[in-house]
């Protein structure tokens, strides 16, 4: 997880990119580390068809990252839960090693996409901003997944992440962000290597977290600095969705969630702001807002 996101403005496009490189670590190489104390960030895993032959079992994987906002809400990004197959079906793990689960579960129920699911996850609905993708100045890159709050803590123990009062970032504003410390959380990929089939990004697939410092804040997004000399790491594909937190006032605030940023995955984060009038509005009916 070099940084938390994938960069990719599509799940399928970002499912494509994961497929390149599914071993065993996660996050960036360098100033990341395991985090499993981190038990509201969960992966967002899914069973769709990927070849368009109904004879053939659907594929499994984990596509993204995310967030529990409440007993049964998981936070995330809506390229993560738009442009995929009909038949898709979402499900969200909390469990630190995802992709050693599914590679234990694929050889437990081999050929059944489901009951591999279903072995490190919990099946939700999706829930996209009707409004993405948006312009560039607000992309409406939020989406939720509804979970059954039963089957979840049967499940997994976790207290929910604090979200940010309105404007919150903007009333801090940059001075106050700027000597804010920030780290991002995911399941995502580490930065490029070179190889000699070009670059690739290996890891994903385990919860980890990073260092990273303030750059810059406008109207619906925190760009969020990522460069190993300062001591940071940062987030990359699979690390969409994913939160970034800032401690304000000593507690861990879900300030904004992975979206984008530089493609090898090394200089800046490109997060979503949640403290936001639209971020808020979409939020609402799925959580008591702070």
């Amino acid at each position: 997880m070099t940084a938390l996101r994938a960069s990719a403005v599509t799940a399928a496009a970002c499912a494509a990119v994961l497929a390149t490189a599914l071993p065993s670590s996660a996050i960036n190489s360098y100033n990341a580390t395991p985090a499993p104390e981190r038990t509201e960030v969960g992966a967002l895993v899914a069973t769709w068809d990927n070849d368009g032959d109904p004879t053939t079992p659907d594929r499994v994987d984990w596509v993204c990252s995310g967030t529990m906002i409440d007993a049964d809400t998981f936070l995330t990004a809506a390229h993560c839960t738009t442009d995929w197959p009909d038949n898709v079906k979402f499900y969200v793990s909390l469990d630190q090693d995802v992709q050693a689960g599914l590679d234990a579960a694929a050889k437990k129920y081999p050929g059944d996409p489901a009951a591999q699911a279903g072995a490190v996850a919990v099946e939700g609905t999706a829930h996209s901003h009707p409004d993405y993708p948006g312009p560039a100045s607000d992309a409406h890159d939020i989406s939720v997944i509804e979970l059954p709050a039963t089957k979840v803590k049967a499940r997994w123990t976790f207290t929910p992440a604090t979200l940010p009062t309105a404007n919150q970032l903007g009333a801090l504003g940059p001075q106050s962000l700027n000597s804010t410390d920030w780290f991002v959380a995911g399941y995502g990929t580490q930065e490029a290597k070179r190889g000699p089939g070009g670059q690739t990004h290996p890891g994903g697939g385990v919860r980890m977290k990073a260092p990273v410092t303030f750059d810059a804040l406008n109207d619906a997004w925190v760009r969020l600095a990522m460069t190993a000399p300062q001591g940071n790491g940062g987030a990359c594909y699979g690390d969409s969705g994913g939160p970034n937190f800032a401690v304000i006032g000593g507690r861990n605030v879900l300030a904004a969630t992975t979206i984008t940023g530089d493609g090898p995955c090394y200089a800046t984060n490109v997060s979503y702001r949640l403290d936001t009038p639209g971020a808020r509005t979409f939020l609402a009916p799925f959580v008591k807002l702070p």
